[in-house]
């Protein structure tokens, strides 16, 4: 995993490969956090658990989009998708190449 950071944030960048349905394990603020990815024809989804628990289901992905905003769900940060070409939702072609899935440490709406 690598880290883009600025003096007021730091975002963890979450690989990707580019297939429209994946499962990926990823050790985030001391949890073990497992991101599900399918893409519909309506749009990429996401599913989360943490610690084998399920967070939150059949969230649609969009650009710039925080992805929990709840920190009643336990998560002690949040995820989102950013276009390194322009403000397109993410679609599976071009996931961890043209879009990117970032994770932020105590962050949540």
């Amino acid at each position: 995993m690598s880290t883009l950071s600025s003096p007021s944030q730091t975002l963890l960048l979450v690989p990707l490969a580019a297939t429209p349905a994946q499962l990926l394990k990823v050790a985030l603020s001391n949890s073990l956090v497992q991101v599900q990815l399918r893409q519909r024809s309506t749009g990429l989804y996401l599913d989360l658990w943490q610690d084998k628990t399920r967070l939150c289901s059949g969230v649609l992905c969009q650009d710039r989009t925080w992805l929990v905003r709840d920190k009643g769900l336990g998560l002690p940060g949040d995820f989102t998708f950013m276009d390194t070409e322009g403000t397109q939702d993410p679609d599976y072609t071009q996931l961890g190449t043209r879009y990117r899935l970032f994770y932020r440490a105590g962050w949540n709406m």
